[in-house]
């Protein structure tokens, strides 16, 4: 069983300057050891043989991720599914592509190896080799788009509904949605709590699914109890292209189709035309 993760230890002052307001990034932190920990004792039924939490064996670089760049609130939230095994299952950055958080964010720290590792599924951390096409997309056009790593994070932020992934004996992927319902019900519950948590300290103008699922997700979390009403009032939902090789669509030229989407709903980066 994964360990227990510990609520961390605030290390900056508040974003607003009042010491005694815990900062942005101490309550997403807060809000993810308290999600690792509601998601641990929970079983699954086969064809499931493997659950990895990356935010339990990849909380440093996970850490690192959310000091560095979740400082005050946020004028976009862009919100994923859940990790790929190629990108957040190795370093703990939602789409994480190696990469891309090593070279782009210039973050790299260490990665722990599960216990129950699936054998067709190593974790390498940052040693792994493969690249996640996803992550590879997203940040790519993050980077085209805004230019710098500071540039993007001083104007977006980028989370994943849910941190766990779901393997085959195959090694094969299950997403949330092909689990039995029985089963489901906790994460969601889990992973709602952590999202109007994390919302409620990012305080975005926009929060944007990558794709339909999360865009549901967020519906669901705005609309219900587990978000201060104030807050959900002040934030518009909108929707992008998941960057997937699996969707055709993204296949035929993603970040043209994501540029259309966000310039529909009115979004352009903080700095004017894409780059």
């Amino acid at each position: 069983m994964p360990k227990t993760l510990k609520t961390p230890e605030p290390q900056e002052s508040a974003d607003s300057g009042d010491s005694s307001v815990p900062s942005t990034a101490d309550q997403l932190l807060a809000a993810s050891a308290s999600l690792a920990n509601a998601l641990a004792p929970l079983r699954f039924s086969a064809p499931v043989t493997h659950v990895c939490n990356p935010l339990v064996y990849a909380w440093a670089p996970y850490e690192a991720y959310v000091r560095r760049f979740a400082k005050g609130p946020r004028r976009i939230v862009l919100l994923g599914m859940n990790p790929g095994p190629f990108g957040m299952m190795q370093t703990g950055v939602p789409f994480g592509e190696v990469a891309a958080v090593r070279d782009w964010m210039g973050i790299s720290a260490p990665v722990a190896t599960p216990l129950d590792m699936h054998p067709r599924r190593p974790i390498e951390g940052f040693a792994c080799r493969r690249s996640e096409v996803s992550g590879r997309r997203l940040w790519e056009w993050a980077r085209r788009r805004w230019g710098s790593a500071e540039q993007f994070f001083s104007d977006a932020f980028v989370l994943n509904y849910c941190p766990l992934v779901w393997l085959e004996a195959s090694g094969r992927n299950r997403t949330p949605v092909q689990l039995p319902a029985a089963e489901l019900a906790p994460v969601y519950q889990a992973c709602d709590r952590h999202l109007a948590q994390a919302l409620s300290a990012l305080k975005p103008d926009w929060a944007i699914g990558i794709g339909g699922f999360a865009e549901k997700r967020l519906r669901h979390v705005l609309g219900s109890s587990d978000i201060d009403s104030a807050v959900a009032r002040g934030i518009r939902i909108g929707q992008i292209l998941h960057p997937s090789p699996a969707s055709p669509a993204a296949n035929r030229g993603w970040a043209e189709a994501v540029d259309a989407q966000l310039q529909a709903l009115g979004i352009e980066p903080a700095g004017g035309r894409p780059r």
